[in-house]
């Protein structure tokens, strides 16, 4: 039987897993296996410059950051297995994790499996991917090709005004595409968005294509009016999908409490969750942050909140 049972691969789970490993605890990670839905590493592998994460004063790709952590987390003793973690059983303990037809028991378990940012669909979006298209202002706003650019942000809600916002102190422009005549943002916000002299507000309006060049990556966007169909172009560096995040929660639905949007809800100021000895860390319980940095410091919350309670157990 295991001590600790991690389950996902991005900076949550590999913090989780160095510090339960320097605890001895010899913590086993599912970290996936590699397909077209699931990529060891988490979002950071879409990633190719990440410039706010300390201790690179360079900056670092996404795959190289995850390979660092990666190494670390095995050269103290963690055990990682390319297994896509398919049930859980949280009704009793030892908790048993299920991987097609084999099962293993754990007395702990932390989640830590992320959040996948929405786009809408377009194959223009995932070419583009990375090359000018983004789910993050706060993550890739101040990278140097959006510096003083004309930039787009796509959203009507909260979400998308703080990140139009955020991004006026680098680009020369924002407009913002909303589908609607209105923003569902609070008023506050959307006051600011509207009132702001760098920014452009393109109502009644959805991106039909991420317009670019293999060498140049985004070059403009063509919007199309949703009440009469007409389509335009506006010339843009950056494409900012700003419609919210899925938390990877639905392998515990039914077992740990979550929010409407399916986050994972824990005691405030610590990883605990509603049953006793699981514990989550990272996107799949941060709407708020959703920052590499953020997502390592609740990782090491987990494991600490991990360690004390199976020494409680033992005593």
């Amino acid at each position: 039987m295991e001590s600790v049972i991690i389950v996902g691969s991005g900076p949550a789970a590999h913090t989780a897993a160095l510090y339960a490993a320097r605890a001895n605890l010899a913590p086993l990670v599912f970290e996936g296996e590699l397909s077209r839905d699931i990529l060891p590493g988490g979002q950071l592998m879409t990633t190719t410059e990440i410039e706010n994460f300390p201790g690179f004063p360079e900056g670092v790709t996404g795959p190289k950051l995850m390979d660092n952590l990666r190494a670390q987390t095995l050269r103290f003793g963690a055990n990682i297995l390319p297994r896509t973690v398919t049930a859980l059983d949280l009704s009793r303990r030892p908790f048993v994790v299920m991987s097609g037809e084999d099962r293993w028991e754990t007395k702990a378990l932390i989640i830590a499996t992320g959040a996948t940012a929405k786009y809408l669909g377009l194959p223009s979006e995932e070419k583009y991917l990375n090359r000018g298209v983004s789910a993050c202002a706060t993550c890739d706003g101040a990278l140097p090709r959006f510096r003083n650019k004309p930039l787009v942000v796509v959203g009507g809600g909260d979400t998308a005004m703080e990140e139009a916002l955020f991004l006026t102190a680098f680009a020369s422009q924002v407009h913002v595409v909303h589908r609607r005549d209105q923003f569902r943002a609070s008023k506050i916000m959307g006051d600011r968005v509207m009132k702001h002299p760098k920014i452009v507000v393109e109502w009644n309006s959805i991106p039909d294509e991420v317009l670019g060049t293999d060498a140049e990556g985004v070059t403009g966007v063509r919007l199309k009016d949703v009440r009469t169909g007409e389509t335009r172009e506006i010339a843009c560096v950056g494409y900012f999908a700003a419609i919210g995040h899925k938390p990877n929660s639905d392998l515990v639905a039914g077992a740990l409490d979550m929010d409407e949007q399916g986050y994972l809800k824990t005691v405030p100021g610590s990883s605990r969750t509603n049953i006793e000895g699981v514990f989550a860390a990272g996107d799949v319980q941060d709407k708020v942050y959703r920052q590499a940095i953020t997502a390592a410091g609740s990782g090491c919350m987990a494991a600490i909140d991990c360690t004390r309670w199976l020494e409680s157990q033992e005593g």
